[in-house]
């Protein structure tokens, strides 16, 4: 990593992203969204964007908080619990709103432990021995620590640990092994992080990638809601309408007919059709939104 003993070296600003595993498909694509144009192969390293003055660094998820720390590169996206594990000095700049799961404790299902202060003493095999670590003692249970890189479900039954911690997205992996979850350490998810001198010393850079992913995010999270109405639906309609404001409402041609425009939340669609339809709104249509800028 000589090539990046300092990032911004050439102007530009160097944003470290997840070469593999869960998070690099998505990472790139919320890039792309994001508006940044750059090409990719099985062999890139750095990915300069061709319509704005930003680097991609393609590297271990694992390396990224060091890596922001440390000045190598000035951003980073990676997981919350990463930044957690590596103690990484670090601001985080926006939630990302995907790879979400949790560090949770597991059991076997014949074991006692109902809680996570009930393992206090025993044997707790993981992967991330300082988060776990820490947000035990946090919660005052003092335990023997086991670092364990492989397969950490396995452990309990192997007899190397009375009880794991690990990440869980669904919890079906510890329970075909036999586990049972007991509680949750620390929730995560994607972020976006930013070495301190790189806020400050490319601050009008940084806030403005910050800008166009946050905004991509947001959109996400929200639909473009359109459909026709009459003045005198209005009221009801608006009554049931979550928008983020005031809808926007359009004069058609016919005299007392109208259009009515908003934004909702995503997961408010399900129930917000058929009350729409019920307040007196026809011609509903549903729309993806590209960017959400505040």
């Amino acid at each position: 990593m000589s090539a990046f003993a300092r990032a911004g070296a050439n102007g530009r600003l160097t944003l470290a992203v997840p070469a593999k595993g869960r998070m690099a498909e998505t990472t790139l694509r919320l890039c792309a969204d994001a508006g940044l144009s750059f090409e990719t192969t099985e062999r890139s390293l750095v990915v300069p964007c061709a319509n704005a003055p930003v680097d991609l660094l393609l590297v271990r998820p694992s390396d990224i908080p060091e890596y922001v720390q440390d000045g190598v590169v000035h951003l980073g996206v990676t997981g919350a619990n990463l930044v957690v594990e590596a103690e990484a000095d670090v601001v985080t700049l926006a939630e990302l709103g995907f790879a979400r799961c949790t560090l949770q404790a597991a059991v076997p299902n014949d074991a006692p432990q109902t809680a996570i202060e009930d393992l206090g003493g025993l044997r707790i095999a993981t992967a991330y021995p300082v988060s776990t670590r820490k947000l035990l003692g946090g919660r005052g249970v003092e335990a023997e620590i086991i670092t364990v890189s492989g397969s950490v479900e396995a452990t309990p039954r192997l007899g190397l640990a009375d009880a794991i911690v690990d990440l869980v997205s669904t919890g079906s992996t510890a329970s075909a092994n036999g586990l049972r979850l007991i509680g949750t350490l620390l929730s995560s998810e994607a972020v976006l992080i930013g070495g301190r001198s790189a806020v400050d010393e490319q601050a009008d850079l940084v806030e403005r990638l910050e800008l166009m992913l946050s905004g991509v995010v947001a959109a996400r999270r929200r639909r473009y809601v359109m459909m026709n109405a009459t003045t005198e639906t209005l009221p009801a309609i608006r009554a049931v309408l979550p928008s983020m404001g005031a809808p926007t409402v359009l004069t058609l041609a016919s005299e007392g007919d109208i259009a009515v425009h908003a934004a909702v939340a995503a997961d408010d669609v399900w129930s917000l059709l058929p009350a729409l339809r019920d307040a007196g709104a026809t011609s509903i249509l549903v729309l993806p939104i590209e960017r959400l800028v505040p």
